[in-house]
């Protein structure tokens, strides 16, 4: 699978971080008719391989895991369906993990000197984490000495500031928990996420390509 090929294509991603995740087929369905087809499903979800597997099954999501901590986490993963993973930070073992399955990794960072680090290790792409806190300008910046580096913008993003940070040069944004908040993912209100979906969906599609 190649991810950079679908993150420049979609040019977002979904995080779905809850405490539970009632119905993790219907909610994949449900952010694929809407739109949002490449879906993280993070480790810090109880038995996230398990939901991963379920998830695995819906026709034309893109699965990919979150907060991957571990070779263990990365090999939980990738067996239960995941195409891609996501680290917080810099993770070397799991990179090591993943460049052995085939698999492509983001790796998390926030300081230039860790978005180099993360080049280094052989990540696919760089999610940089808290954008909102960092603002769109912080990748302007970023892409003056990595002007080829895939940066993924992560973090206190909504419809109302994703197309900013993809104009300033974010490869792609993600939706949280304005999207899929744990309550909506734990009493599967599959509406209202097919709603707030949407309107990250049109919002991102508004954003000017470079």
């Amino acid at each position: 699978m190649d991810l950079i090929a679908e993150l420049s294509a979609w040019r977002s991603l979904c995080i779905i971080r809850a405490p539970e995740i009632a119905d993790p087929v219907g909610l994949g369905s449900t952010l694929v008719e809407a739109g949002l087809p490449i879906v993280e499903f993070s480790f810090t979800t109880p038995n996230a391989p398990a939901l991963m597997a379920q998830a695995a099954k819906v026709d034309g999501l893109i699965l990919g895991a979150g907060t991957v901590m571990s070779e263990q986490n990365a090999r939980d993963a990738i067996n239960a369906g995941a195409k891609f993973l996501l680290t917080p930070g810099l993770r070397p073992k799991v990179v090591a993990e993943a460049t052995r399955r085939g698999v492509p990794v983001v790796l998390g960072a926030m300081t230039p000197t860790e978005v180099a680090d993360a080049v280094d290790m052989g990540a696919t792409a760089v999610k940089v984490f808290p954008a909102a806190r960092l603002g769109p300008d912080y990748f302007k910046d970023l892409h003056g000495p990595y002007p080829g580096t895939p940066l993924v913008a992560t973090g206190g993003l909504n419809a109302a500031n994703a197309a900013e940070y993809l104009e300033a040069g974010a490869l792609a944004v993600t939706a949280g928990s304005g999207v899929v908040s744990p309550a909506l993912a734990a009493e599967s209100r599959l509406a209202e996420i097919r709603q707030r979906a949407s309107e990250f969906v049109d919002a991102v599609a508004l954003a000017k390509r470079h």
